[in-house]
């Protein structure tokens, strides 16, 4: 059922002329998403950005598992970065700000209903638009991570899913957690796409799923050196991004006694 029932009317109707909208002020609110989100996160180094449902509570497996895998890439030095509400994505902050010494990074969206920033972020922001948001949370991670949830984690794990397979972005990794909720769903994959030649039979190796948190957080360590190569065959070495990423690399290998 929905809950925009216990939202007021006058609310509903000012996110609806929102979107529904000609008006070119738009464009500067679409332009202000972009421009805070570029100059909070230019700078922000190795990130994880983890999906998930809203709903989830405390006593889900779900949520302590996310708990659980923020922490574990908190210890890695990884920043954490989610959607700033509650459930999978307060548990990921939650298991990044508890760990500390790390970045836990809430993109919030402003929302009539459900939506709430969480309070276990060190930094924050919210957006006015979803797909300003959804670049913010993919833009600047070495791999993202999806746990179960709704039609907005469909979304995003299938926008992040597109951008992997059409290599706009180069040496990401993308991970489903949560191996009976995501099963049926690989079936579809192989028994409708793959069969009706939607996709090719490769693309299905874009997707790793495990429940072995241990493994996730090895495989986005291993990754790095990947996402390194690919942003400098790109021509992107003097970007901010590629020089935090860069030192990040570096110190890792000084740190374990290894060559650069």
């Amino acid at each position: 059922m929905s809950n925009t029932k216990h939202v007021a009317p006058e609310v509903v109707k000012r996110y609806v002329r929102d979107i529904k909208s000609a008006d070119a002020w738009s464009m500067f609110k679409i332009m202000a998403d972009f421009v805070k989100g570029f100059d909070e996160l230019g700078e922000l180094g190795p990130a994880v950005t983890v999906f998930g449902s809203a709903r989830l509570t405390e006593e889900s497996k779900y949520y302590k598992m996310a708990t659980e895998l923020s922490s574990k890439l908190a210890a890695k030095k990884f920043n954490v970065l989610t959607g700033g509400g509650p459930g999978i994505m307060e548990a990921a902050n939650r298991g990044a700000y508890e760990k500390g010494g790390v970045e836990s990074i809430g993109l919030n969206i402003d929302l009539p209903f459900e939506q709430k920033l969480n309070p276990y972020t060190t930094k924050e922001q919210t957006f006015d638009y979803f797909f300003s948001r959804k670049v913010m949370l993919v833009k600047y991670s070495l791999a993202y991570v999806i746990f179960p949830g709704g039609f907005g984690t469909l979304d995003e794990l299938f926008e992040a899913l597109t951008l992997v397979q059409t290599r706009k972005v180069e040496g990401v990794r993308l991970f489903l957690v949560g191996k009976d909720f995501y099963d049926p769903l690989i079936d579809f994959i192989d028994e409708c796409l793959i069969s009706h030649g939607m996709i090719d039979a490769s693309d299905v190796d874009l997707i790793t799923i495990s429940d072995d948190l241990d493994f996730i957080v090895d495989e986005i360590e291993k990754s790095l050196e990947v996402q390194l190569e690919g942003l400098k065959e790109g021509g992107l070495v003097d970007t901010k991004h590629y020089k935090m990423l860069s030192k990040f690399f570096e110190e890792r290998y000084i740190n374990e006694g290894k060559d650069s």
